[in-house]
C-alpha cells in the first residue's frame, strides 16, 4: 500500500471543512476507485457534492488503515471467486443478448422494468471491480488486503442487490393486488440468474 498517499487522505482529513479543496479530494477518490464518471459527475457539482467526497474519502481512509485479518479477505476472495463464475460471463453479453426478459415484461410496471434494466448495469459494475481486482493483483503480487477490501465488498453487496432485483422481477404477478405482489410464486427461477 502506498502509505504516502494514506498519509495525503488523512492530512486531507483532518484540515477545517472550510479550507479543504474539494477538487483534490475528487482527484483522490478518482485514484482511490477509478470510477472516472463519479470523478466527472462530482467535478461537476463540486459545491453540492462536499458531504459524498467526505464520506467516500473516509470510507476508503478507514479500509486502508483497518487491521483486517487475512483470514476475512480470503472467505471474501473465495465468495468473489463464485460470484464472478456465475455473472462476469453474463455482464460481457449483457448487450448483445439480454437474458432473463420475461414474456410479459412490456406489461410490468415500471418500477419492476427497472430492476430488469438495473441489473444489466449491476453486472457491468460487478465486471469493472472484478478487472479492478485483477489489476491489483497484476500490479503486485503482494497487494495489501485492505487495497483489495473495498472492491471485494462492494462486489458481494452488489451481487445481493443482483439477487434481489431478479427475485422480485421474476415473482411479480401481474394483476394481483399490492398485498399478494410482495408475497413469493412458486415460478421456477432459470438458471441465467439463480
Amino acid at each position: 500500500m502506498d502509505h504516502k498517499f494514506t498519509e495525503q487522505i488523512k492530512q486531507w482529513l483532518e484540515t477545517p471543512e472550510a479550507e479543504r479543496d474539494y477538487a483534490v479530494g475528487a482527484l483522490y477518490l478518482l485514484k482511490l476507485s477509478g470510477n472516472q464518471i463519479m470523478y466527472h459527475n462530482i467535478i461537476s457539482q463540486i459545491d453540492r457534492r462536499h458531504d459524498f467526497v467526505d464520506y467516500q474519502l473516509q470510507k476508503y481512509y478507514n479500509f486502508r488503515v483497518a487491521d483486517l485479518t487475512r483470514a476475512q479477505v480470503v472467505e471474501m476472495e473465495q465468495q468473489v471467486e463464485a460470484i464472478v463464475a456465475e455473472h462476469i460471463p453474463l455482464a460481457a453479453k449483457a448487450d448483445e443478448q439480454p437474458k432473463g426478459k420475461r414474456a410479459d415484461h412490456d406489461a410490468l410496471p415500471d418500477d419492476i422494468k427497472a430492476k430488469y434494466v438495473e441489473n444489466l448495469s449491476i453486472l457491468q459494475r460487478m465486471r469493472e471491480l472484478h478487472l479492478r481486482l485483477r489489476s491489483l493483483s497484476l500490479d503486485s503480487a503482494t497487494c495489501p488486503d485492505s487495497e483489495r477490501y473495498p472492491f471485494l465488498k462492494e462486489l458481494i453487496s452488489l451481487d445481493k442487490k443482483l439477487h434481489a432485483n431478479w427475485e422480485a422481477y421474476d415473482t411479480y404477478v401481474i394483476g394481483q393486488s399490492d398485498k399478494v405482489k410482495g408475497k413469493t410464486t412458486s415460478r421456477k427461477k432459470s438458471p441465467r440468474h439463480s
